[in-house]
């Protein structure tokens, strides 16, 4: 069975099975090979990939190696010098938005509930909070954002 992917003159697609590449021929040349939704008769080929199926001896790619702890890669190609250009800007203003924040861990939803309330001194903070406490900050209106890379606790440092 060959599939063919058709096309009448007004531009309507649509799907042809057919015994072989002779039998679309014939039919077409005996008017039976129609448009089903304008019944136009001028009926053209688009242009299709073969379908190549992989080779039974073929080895699948082989993986990065990935260290214990260390996110994998997307990707096996080198990043484009535009997007590693954009990386570099985005760590450096979050390195520079870090600077003078303090670190509080878990308690970040809760610190920054406190500010936003008036029940302690505003203070630049970053830290960690789940799902559901960054959902409920930003329904409560509380001025909080995600920041583009991880930051390890200064107690993980080296």
């Amino acid at each position: 069975m060959i599939v063919y992917d058709l096309h009448c003159d007004l531009g309507h697609r649509f799907e042809g099975w057919f015994g072989s590449s002779s039998d679309y021929e014939d039919q077409q040349a005996s008017g039976l090979v129609n448009c089903p939704e304008c019944g136009s008769e001028t009926i053209g080929k688009a242009p299709m990939a073969p379908a190549v199926p992989a080779k039974s001896n073929a080895r699948p790619v082989e993986q990065l190696p990935v260290r214990q702890g260390e996110p994998k890669p997307v990707s096996n190609s080198p990043m484009p010098a535009e997007v590693k250009k954009a990386m570099e800007v985005l760590a450096k203003a979050q390195e520079k938005a870090l600077k003078n924040s303090t670190f509080v861990g878990e308690k970040f939803a809760e610190q920054s509930r406190e500010m936003h309330y008036g029940e302690r001194d505003e203070t630049p903070i970053h830290g960690q909070a789940t799902l559901e406490e960054a959902k409920a900050l930003a329904e409560e209106g509380v001025p909080v954002a995600p920041l583009p890379f991880p930051v390890a606790p200064p107690d993980k440092l080296n």
